[in-house]
């Protein structure tokens, strides 16, 4: 009894219940009619539903078998909807090409778009509705986090939009955002050892957050290096981790890589950096 219970909690979800903001929230999307959508926990399939009137092929997933059921019996005269009673978490994609389109539980939202952001490939776009707290988180915003700052590298991540608490069922506690995370194509650091460098180049800087990136980086940039670069990317001499923007550090990062003697020079997109005077 005690286990039913357990899994009751981890497969809890709010059900979205307004079916015309699915179908604006769909019409928002890039998704069209070559499209291969998976729908991530779809419950009784409202997202579904809306998805399979735009998309070439919706695969929709559902650990618990009852909504598994009634997903089924709804959608037994669409071919084009695949049901597939699977956790998301221990399930492979085999698509080159998808994109995602999903309210996903919010005891799981971490755990789902770590999943999303290291899989291989990474879907083309994700389109996303999770906790407000949870999305500022992924997308840097009102402020950088290590998180964002470790991933934007690879996609562009942004809130579109917020949601009311009466848009679910039960109505949560917490307010929720509709997210899109956009894969690069090409990314801004290119190659296995250069985003290697990369991550561990941000890790250094947030591994000292109670100190300034200018104590924490004292071994790897000069004083007067510092000082020019704090002028050129506009940012306090003094400056904490989470003061910078994506493009300050990737101002940083670009000017260290430069310097190393053989990974530098290929390694960040493009000759025009994402920082320097407007």
């Amino acid at each position: 009894m005690a286990s039913a219970v357990r899994k009751e909690m981890v497969w809890a979800q709010n059900f979205m219940v307004r079916a015309s903001l699915v179908r604006n929230l769909v019409g928002a999307s890039t998704i069209g009619p070559a499209d291969t959508v998976y729908d991530i926990g779809a419950g009784r399939g409202i997202l579904a539903a809306e998805l399979a009137r735009v998309a070439r092929k919706v695969i929709a997933l559902e650990i618990d078998p009852a909504l598994a059921r009634g997903l089924r019996e709804r959608f037994r005269s669409q071919p084009h909807v695949q049901i597939l009673e699977e956790d998301f978490l221990q399930y492979r994609i085999p698509d080159r090409e998808y994109k995602v389109f999903a309210n996903i539980p919010f005891n799981r939202t971490a755990a789902i778009v770590r999943k999303l952001l290291s899989a291989v490939p990474a879907p083309g776009d994700a389109y996303l509705v999770v906790q407000k707290e949870a999305a500022q988180k992924f997308s840097g915003c009102p402020r950088e986090t290590r998180f964002s700052i470790l991933v934007k590298p690879w996609f562009q991540i942004r809130i579109l939009r917020g949601l009311r608490r009466t848009d679910f069922e039960p109505v949560p506690r917490a307010d929720s955002v509709f997210l899109h995370i956009q894969r690069r194509d090409p990314p801004l650091v290119c190659g296995t050892e250069a985003g290697r460098l990369y991550r561990e180049f941000i890790a250094y800087g947030f591994g000292g957050w109670k100190s300034s990136l200018k104590v924490t980086y004292r071994r790897v940039f000069s004083h007067r290096r510092w000082k020019r670069l704090a002028k050129e990317l506009y940012f306090p001499l003094y400056a904490t981790p989470t003061e910078l923007s994506f493009a300050q550090w990737m101002g940083l990062f670009d000017d260290w890589i430069r310097k190393l003697p053989s990974t530098g020079r290929t390694a960040v997109r493009g000759r025009k950096p994402l920082y320097g005077r407007r």
